[in-house]
């Protein structure tokens, strides 16, 4: 079995800085997965997308379950998260 090796990942300052997100936009063909991330202003009907990641059905898979990792992790850590029930649902119709 080959030993893996831990990955060398470089991280430039300006995408350190990261960009805030309260709405992703989810879509899919049969090849790919498209999450747009945007910033929704209170009191506006009007979302600007700050960052689109193409990912292949795999990679969308293994987000996933890394998501579903570390959330677990996180509430173990920190109690549940709750969603509050108040406010538009963006979980239907490719929104999340």
């Amino acid at each position: 079995m080959e030993e893996v090796k831990p990955l060398d990942i470089n991280l430039s300052e300006d995408v350190a800085e990261g960009n805030y997100s309260n709405l992703a936009i989810i879509s899919h063909s049969t090849s790919e997965f498209i999450l747009d991330f945007a910033a929704m202003l209170p009191g506006l009907q009007k979302a600007m997308v700050k960052s689109r990641i193409i990912l292949t059905p795999e990679h969308a898979k293994r987000l996933l379950l890394s998501l579903q990792d570390n959330i677990a992790k996180y509430e173990a850590n920190f109690g549940a998260i709750r969603i509050p029930q108040q406010g538009p649902n963006f979980s239907r119709g490719g929104k999340a």
